[in-house]
């Protein structure tokens, strides 16, 4: 889920899809830039050389992203200037976007996933903070870590930010319609895991499902670590 976050800065966005027990993932993204992140992008996109029909170019984030580690197929379509959509199959989620390597010494590990031989449950723990986030954004796509840099996101940059300091740079620089985007924004997840869930630290369950709606801020600023953990039996 903090890896689509890091897609779009201020945009609506909504992922769905399962996680099985032998660690391969399922995956629907959607994904669509809000009007005045909208405008800031077209601004941007007048300054660089040859035209363009796209403000986020799904294929392009696609290609990138299908050599990333732990991704099987990855097909991102636009279905509009500013939206994009499509599905991604993850082979196995503990080497997703790491390769089983940690990103940093002084990070916890991206992703853990832990699953016991029926009847014993799993666990699936998902960590980000300002020093494995630049290292994501690099695996995922150039392009949306130049995006996040020049929105001065500490996702992207490492620098270290409290919330309200990060939307009072943003607001002087791009203003408050950007600024006042991006408190708003949410991420949307609905995930299926291959158990009952016995617990959802940072989101919410019923039966095999956890929602989870992380305000994007939180996962641009990484102010303190930030941890998603899903428990079932």
């Amino acid at each position: 889920m903090a890896f689509f976050a890091l897609l779009c800065a201020s945009c609506t966005a909504q992922i769905s899809g399962s996680l099985k027990g032998d660690g391969q993932a399922d995956l629907l993204l959607y994904a669509a830039l809000e009007p005045w992140t909208t405008t800031l992008i077209e601004r941007f996109s007048a300054i660089q050389p040859g035209p363009s029909s796209t403000l986020i170019d799904g294929p392009a984030i696609a290609e990138s992203m299908s050599s990333a580690p732990g991704i099987e197929s990855v097909s991102l379509k636009n279905i509009a200037p500013a939206a994009i959509q499509g599905p991604i199959k993850i082979s196995r989620i503990t080497d997703f976007l790491t390769g089983g390597k940690r990103l940093s010494v002084r990070s916890p590990d991206f992703i853990t996933f832990t699953q016991g031989k029926p009847p014993a449950g799993g666990r699936f723990t998902i960590s980000i903070d300002r020093f494995s986030g630049p290292k994501i954004l690099n695996l995922i796509s150039p392009e949306v870590g130049e995006y996040l840099s020049a929105l001065m996101a500490p996702v992207a940059t490492g620098e270290a930010l409290t919330k309200a300091d990060y939307l009072d740079l943003v607001g002087s620089l791009y203003g408050k319609n950007i600024a006042d985007e991006i408190s708003r924004a949410l991420i949307r997840a609905y995930i299926d895991f291959p158990g009952k869930i016995q617990s959802a630290k940072g989101g919410t369950f019923s039966g095999r499902r956890a929602e989870f709606a992380v305000p994007l801020l939180d996962l641009l600023v990484v102010e303190k670590t930030l941890t998603y953990e899903v428990v079932w039996k």
